[in-house]
């Protein structure tokens, strides 16, 4: 996939605790960020239930669909409670 550079403006104190990350952790900058990012979209869901041997031929499409009715099922399970 495409990347495309992008200027954002973030707390100080935000930037220097994803600068200190990345270092830890080997990674750029923009690597943590565009990780956090695809968590809260649901890309890593999408990418979990990839990994999973049942679901490895489906396509984009499919999973979308999977990862929809599993969210509204964890939706009705919370709010019955």
């Amino acid at each position: 996939m495409a990347t495309v550079r992008v200027t954002l403006s973030i707390d100080e104190n935000l930037l220097r605790s994803l600068r200190i990350s990345a270092a830890r952790h080997g990674k750029r900058d923009s690597e943590l960020v565009e990780e956090a990012l695809r968590e809260h979209f649901g890309f890593g869901v999408i990418e979990r239930i990839q990994e999973q041997s049942p679901f490895k031929d489906m396509d984009e499409d499919e999973l979308m669909e999977l990862v929809n009715a599993e969210v509204h099922a964890m939706r009705a399970e919370r709010d019955a409670r």
